[in-house]
């Protein structure tokens, strides 16, 4: 998925008008919530299917391209 890509979805999941970068820190997006962060695994969940995408990666991510690496990597 290319990043422009990946931060409209991203945004869209957080329910935010903040841009987004992949610097952005995930700490700083008062919308980074624990309901954004299941609404991110279910989305990791359609784009990555039969990925093996751990809740607690999603938790332990600091900034937006930590989110993004997490479905690289898959």
């Amino acid at each position: 998925m290319e990043v422009e890509e990946f931060l409209e979805n991203l945004a869209e999941i957080m329910e935010t008008e903040d841009k987004l970068t992949l610097e952005t820190l995930l700490d700083d997006i008062p919308e980074w919530d624990s309901v954004s962060m299941i609404s991110f695994f279910s989305f990791c969940s359609t784009k990555v299917p039969n990925s093996k995408i751990l809740p607690n990666q999603i938790k332990s991510a600091k900034t937006v391209k930590d989110l993004y690496e997490i479905i690289g990597e898959k």
